[in-house]
């Protein structure tokens, strides 16, 4: 693995090369004091992690960041600046940055930072399970633009959330902010013919429960965030089975005159566990892992509910979320919670079994027919 420093203080950067080289096994770092050092190193070659300094003799940091954004999506980099306002942050954070560190360094922080945005084993000298064994005791972060759990802790807040606060609270988000206008503006929510122009209006427009299912589902989908081409198909065949599953849950939802906005959440989550095995196994494979096409799936059934699980309790999900996601996957037959039974009829539905036995009896338990549903699914939550 190899990482690039930039830093021009040459104490701060021995101590951050220090850091790295502490963290994570076998790794290169090279050490840049200047924006046109680091900028040419880029030029020749690739690193798998890269932490710069913003204010520079020769320029800005941010100069060297948008260069790697330009063909590099998804490697971690980390900005270490003297800045601290929320300015600062927030312009660092639209240029796609994984993490910012404030100096004087927290060198704890740092650590822990770090340990969240990449592997600390050797991908090298271990198999594949071993190496999601010792990867399943951290953390994992999903590699997308937004953080789930922060999606999840606005839900906590939902009813105290107005469509102004979120706007505020979003308004760096540019690609959620274009799919929450494109949703706005969809024929769904179309009512005087005029486009929505604002964050803020088609928050309104489609209301708050629905605008934060729209920044869950975009901040699990992972595809765009993989390298090797196999693990993003994947991860975009499951994406598009979660948005399925929501979907059909939020019909069912509506049928049944329930408020969806939970039904909704447990299917856009039910694909966890796969979406972070993924994510691990790409990690692997850039890492210089030798991991083989056919390991892929034995990987996803063996260990996708395990990363699931440590997930759902780091993102503290109560347990009535928990048993949304849990019956979309299994549901014994003698269930008598309804809720439940709603995800489960949905999942089948999504997966085009709506004829089979197991359907039709949970759809008669609801007090549906098979016939109230189409055999095409939606991939998009617009309600």
């Amino acid at each position: 693995m190899r990482a690039l420093v930039l830093e021009d203080d040459e104490l701060v950067g021995e101590l951050l090369e220090t850091v790295v080289a502490g963290i994570i096994n076998g790794v290169h770092v090279s050490l840049a004091r200047s924006l046109t050092e680091a900028r040419r190193r880029v030029a020749e070659n690739r690193y798998d992690l890269y932490l710069v300094d913003w204010g520079l003799p020769d320029g800005s940091g941010i100069e060297l960041v948008k260069q790697i954004r330009a063909f590099d999506s998804s490697v971690p980099i980390v900005i270490v600046s003297g800045r601290s306002d929320r300015e600062s942050v927030l312009q660092a954070a639209h240029y796609g940055i994984s993490g910012y560190i404030s100096k004087p360094l927290d060198i704890e922080l740092l650590h822990r930072r770090l340990s969240e945005l990449v592997p600390t084993n050797s991908a090298e000298s271990q198999s594949v399970h071993d190496f999601l064994l010792e990867s399943s005791n951290d953390v994992v972060q999903l590699p997308t633009d937004l953080d789930p759990g922060e999606i999840l802790d606005l839900m906590e807040r939902v009813d105290e959330l107005s469509a102004a606060e979120l706007a505020e609270i979003w308004r760096t988000q540019i690609g959620l902010t274009a799919r929450i206008l494109d949703v706005a503006n969809s024929s769904s929510f179309r009512r005087t013919g005029q486009p929505v122009e604002s964050l803020r209006a088609a928050i309104g427009t489609m209301g708050v429960p629905m605008a934060l299912n729209q920044a869950l589902a975009l901040s699990l989908d992972v595809a765009n965030k993989l390298s090797r081409p196999e693990l993003k198909v994947l991860a975009k065949t499951y994406h598009d089975k979660a948005l399925s599953v929501a979907w059909e849950a939020q019909q069912i939802a509506i049928k049944l005159k329930k408020t969806p906005g939970l039904f909704q959440s447990a299917g856009l989550l039910s694909r966890l566990g796969e979406m972070a095995v993924l994510k691990v196994l790409n990690q692997f494979d850039a890492g210089g892992g030798k991991l083989e096409a056919s390991e892929i799936d034995q990987c996803l059934v063996r260990w996708s509910a395990e990363y699931g699980n440590r997930l759902k309790v780091h993102w503290k999900f109560p347990l009535s979320l928990r048993e949304l996601i849990g019956a979309v996957h299994f549901l014994s037959a003698d269930s008598p919670r309804e809720d439940q039974i709603v995800m489960r009829a949905a999942a089948l539905i999504a997966d085009g079994r709506q004829e089979e036995e197991e359907s039709k009896r949970l759809l008669r338990r609801l007090g549906l027919d098979v016939s109230q549903f189409t055999k095409e699914g939606q991939n998009d939550i617009d309600g």
